[in-house]
């Protein structure tokens, strides 16, 4: 890597992390829950939205199914809780949904939960920024009528920070989470309390009508479209299951303590997303897709999101409560979106260890993180804010089927699991736990796939179909590595070794001109001690070639030059022909190419050289029975010093259970 190449990577990502800097600390509950709640807790932020979205189809009187639609998903996710409280008494290795299927169900089934987790962790990093811009541009014009830029930068923004190595510590996390925890409970109080004491609460869209697409809906269109309702509401199920993938994090009793946060975060999550749902109502906002939709609007008018709403409402003459709101609401998804910058890479990292994707997933980075993984993640959710522009309502179309398909597997998974743990136990007390577990789960299930096949006929045309197909390709294409990895695997088995050793070792030194490097590569190829030494040049310059010659006969050489002709001027196809001659006639042979190469310094010298020998390395590689060998002549500008890196923790150390000691 050139000086100036290193010096950019190094601006941008700092320098290189020790491999033995990463320390282990292990976390309370009262810091474990803001860790582990910021992806679950940042859904409230904009599930209850899409709620009233969806409902605004049908006109304002379909409003009044939003309190029945909340408790429905608010139903599902006490399941949900109490269902993945079994995977963390089951499975504390911290191994999550991935672990479970693949244990319990099967290869194949643990790669369905993979491909979905890993869409999904793409389509958590585009909602929450894209939801985090939306709320932002409540409050800042300029953020609103420049979206999709924002989304960008931020995401941009987000990556350096995780290839840098920036480590998630439990103050990072604590602090604006539990901001954000006390601002929306304080919202929903003092916002309940003010309409019991008769003061009128009314949000900026109070008042307003809105033009609906269909306000005569009955029958099978009233189900779907509640349906439809109750599937995007159940987006709020996002980030549920981030405490049993990180159960190892956690203080002993690891699966206690995991399992009483998970529980805290369930009663956290239901009671904000409830509260929202009424106080929308008592407050009165009128929300629609489109801002022309709204009856009434002042012209020119934006419509804010209805956390923003809310919070204008309640904290109605005190713009520091409305800032407050708005500022943390950001806060806590940009921290979700940094945590599937933290789960992707290593979710990666598992799969390729696994073989199902691609090694260079597998390793860390000079800054101790999973850089490649970090890379791909940003440019696949840049890809979705960009195409959809940003908008939630759009990209939540596509979110919860994955999350959905690894809920079912899951649950799936644990089921046959404690089924075949009661095959075997003959404790009483035991087999009550068990069989009371596998209720749970067998609920969950049930909850889990009703919700998904409603996802599926409410979203599909909508945009879930696409979701499916990126997740149906990524199945197959780790299908497709996997099989190259087993294949190569068989092929270079040790068993699969004959034992025949080549009968001569043939070595041919490429010249181009007589100088050092060409001196060099002639005495290390006769320190090998070859049975045929020879010394070939291409003629692709008549006079040049006979300078050549004349000058290797009148030195102290004694190994012979051969001239290859080369009518067209190359001199790869020359060079791999004569090679293939040489083996051609003595097939038993193992022939040697040494090959003189300059090593330069800086990134400007190598537009210099014509790099003949890497395209000649390229050739060569692909023919059997034929080693290549650089031999390299250090240039003065190559001389450089390696300087010693900083010794801190890698990003996401926290929620892996590694932390602040080093």
């Amino acid at each position: 890597m050139s000086k100036l190449t290193t010096a950019a990577k190094r601006m941008v990502v700092g320098r290189p992390f020790r491999s033995d800097s990463l320390g282990h600390t292990l976390l309370p509950k009262r810091i474990a829950l803001p860790v582990f709640a910021s992806d679950a807790l940042s859904s409230v932020a904009y599930a209850p939205e899409e709620i009233f979205l969806v409902l605004s189809v049908a006109g304002l009187s379909a409003y009044a199914y939003a309190p029945w639609v909340g408790v429905a998903v608010a139903l599902v996710m006490a399941v949900v809780v109490a269902s993945y409280r079994q995977n963390v008494h089951a499975y504390p290795s911290g191994g999550g949904d991935y672990e479970v299927a693949t244990k319990n169900i099967g290869p194949t089934a643990g790669l369905v939960v993979g491909s979905a987790l890993l869409v999904d962790y793409v389509l958590t990093v585009a909602v929450s920024i894209s939801s985090a811009a939306s709320n932002i541009g409540s409050a800042v014009p300029f953020v609103a009528t420049h979206k999709v830029l924002f989304a960008v930068t931020a995401i941009v923004i987000l990556t350096a920070m995780n290839l840098r190595g920036v480590r998630e510590s439990g103050t990072m996390f604590a602090i604006p989470t539990y901001a954000f925890m006390i601002g929306m409970f304080i919202m929903l109080v003092w916002g309940f309390t003010r309409i019991a004491l008769g003061h009128q609460v009314h949000a900026e869209s109070y008042g307003f009508g809105l033009k609906a697409e269909d306000e005569h809906l009955f029958g099978l269109a009233l189900v779907f479209l509640i349906a439809r309702a109750f599937s995007s509401g159940c987006a709020a199920l996002t980030g549920v299951e981030a405490i049993s993938n990180g159960v190892p994090a956690f203080r002993k009793p690891k699966s206690r303590n995991a399992a009483t946060t998970l529980l805290l975060l369930g009663c956290v999550a239901i009671s904000l997303f409830l509260g929202m749902i009424v106080l929308t109502q008592q407050v009165g906002i009128v929300y629609a897709q489109h801002p022309a939709d709204l009856i009434g609007a002042p012209a020119g008018y934006e419509q804010k999101t209805l956390v923003a709403q809310l919070a204008g409402a309640v904290f109605a003459g005190f713009p520091a409560g409305f800032y407050f709101i708005t500022i943390v609401t950001a806060l806590i998804l940009v921290l979700a979106a940094n945590t599937a910058f933290n789960g992707f890479p290593v979710l990666g990292s598992i799969l390729a260890q696994d073989r199902w994707l691609p090694r260079q997933l597998h390793t860390r980075g000079d800054r101790l993180a999973f850089s490649n993984g970090i890379i791909f993640l940003a440019g696949a959710a840049i890809a979705f804010v960009v195409m959809f522009g940003a908008e939630v309502t759009k990209l939540i179309q596509l979110y919860i089927v994955g999350v959905f398909v690894s809920f079912v597997l899951s649950q799936t998974g644990m089921l046959r699991h404690w089924t075949r743990l009661l095959r075997t136990e003959t404790e009483p007390a035991q087999r009550r736990h068990m069989k009371r577990s596998r209720v749970i789960n067998a609920i969950g299930l049930t909850l889990t796939a009703t919700v998904l096949v409603i996802v599926l006929v409410t979203k599909f045309v909508a945009g879930a179909w696409i979701a499916i197909v990126t997740m149906t390709a990524i199945f197959m294409l780790m299908k497709s590595i996997r099989r190259h990895y087993d294949t190569v695997a068989r092929e270079l088995d040790e068993t699969d070794w004959d034992g025949v050793l080549p009968s001569r070792t043939h070595s041919i030194v490429l010249v181009s001109r007589l100088h050092m490097p060409t001196r060099r590569a002639l005495a290390y190829a006769r320190a090998t001690r070859p049975d045929t030494l020879e010394a070939i040049t291409v003629n692709v310059d008549e006079p040049e070639t006979r300078k050549l010659v004349r000058a290797w006969e009148g030195s102290d050489i004694t190994v012979p030059l051969k001239v290859i002709e080369s009518p067209y001027r190359e001199i790869t196809k020359p060079v791999v022909d004569y090679v293939k001659r040489v083996r051609k006639n003595s097939p038993r042979d193992v022939v040697t190419v040494f090959i003189p190469e300059y090593v330069v310094g800086h990134w400007w010298e190598h537009l210099l050289h014509n790099q003949s020998a890497l395209r000649l390395k390229g050739r060569l590689l692909f023919e059997p029975g034929v080693m290549v060998t650089s031999v390299p002549w250090q240039l003065n500008s190559s001389a450089g010093r390696v300087r010693p890196g900083r010794i801190v923790n890698a990003p996401g150390s926290v929620r892996r259970g590694f932390g602040d000691e080093s």
